[in-house]
């Protein structure tokens, strides 16, 4: 039985104070990211294309149009960003940064609110300044975690550990791997730890050089590196990061690689920020 009060689970509800802070962190990033060059989009709920970026595509939930054509429900803004800005407004917008305030939606009932961004020919630096800059006006002092998706591909393809093992992040089970630098390289955790890189493999030390590189020029007070991480959206192909309060993830983003679109972008969780915004009062 449901009861006339009962919400799906996942589903989001804010009121009064909940729903006051909502809006002030969107209206402060939307004033942010305004002064800052971004221009606004909204793009629809419903996509012809959402599951080209999906390595799972069990979190679509999948709708028919009119004529029968499958739709899904917008699970990522990334990839319509990308794609309409650069199909479909075409020459009418010589844009290229790009900001959207929207939900998510997954099955079977979850909604998240983002807050992102999408810079077309931006670089990492840009877009991990930018979302510093925002969680740092809603009162935020994250953990920034730096990683890099090539090495886990790498790792796959060249090495022989299973792509699912590392998007579990079994460490026992990679460190079963036979390699003789693979428990040097789970342990990496600091900015420190990269100042010597002789034990790796050329090809896995590239991209460690990389991290170390991005990490030198973006400033943040706590700082850790992940080189196993591996993000789930199929685009990204190098550099990402993600920003923790606590157990809270409130932001993510990197550099990817859509339909031949070289970009960097992130999103702001709005409903983790909301709670970290509500904790510290």
């Amino acid at each position: 039985m449901i009861f006339e009060h009962e919400i799906p689970s996942g589903s989001k509800l804010y009121f009064a104070e909940s729903a006051k802070v909502k809006r002030e962190i969107e209206f402060v990033s939307a004033e942010m990211l305004e002064n800052l060059g971004f221009e606004e989009i909204v793009t629809p709920l419903f996509s012809y294309h959402q599951h080209e970026y999906f390595d799972d595509k069990k979190p679509l939930v999948r709708l028919g149009d009119a004529e029968n054509h499958e739709v899904t429900l917008r699970a990522d803004s990334t990839a319509d960003v990308v794609r309409i800005v650069t199909k479909r407004l075409g020459r009418s917008t010589e844009s290229k940064k790009w900001f959207y305030i929207q939900p998510t939606v997954s099955f079977p009932t979850r909604e998240q609110y983002q807050i992102g961004a999408e810079i077309l020919g931006g670089s990492f630096e840009e877009i991990v300044r930018t979302s510093s800059m925002l969680l740092k006006e809603i009162g935020a002092e994250p953990v920034m975690q730096v990683a890099n998706i090539r090495i886990p591909h790498l790792l796959n393809e060249k090495y022989g550990v299973s792509l699912d093992v590392l998007k579990a992040m079994h460490v026992e089970q990679i460190l079963e791997a036979d390699l003789p630098w693979i428990e040097q390289l789970v342990r990496l955790n600091s900015v420190e730890d990269l100042d010597d890189l002789s034990a790796f493999p050329e090809d896995i030390q590239a991209e460690l050089e990389k991290i170390k590189e991005a990490t030198g020029k973006v400033e943040s007070a706590n700082m850790v590196i992940s080189p196993l991480f591996y993000a789930k959206m199929r685009y990204y192909d190098s550099l990402t990061f993600r920003m923790f309060e606590g157990n809270c993830l409130l932001a993510m983003g990197g550099i990817y690689m859509i339909d031949d679109v070289e970009a960097a972008g992130f999103a702001l969780y709005t409903d983790e920020c909301i709670v970290s915004k509500m904790k510290r009062g």
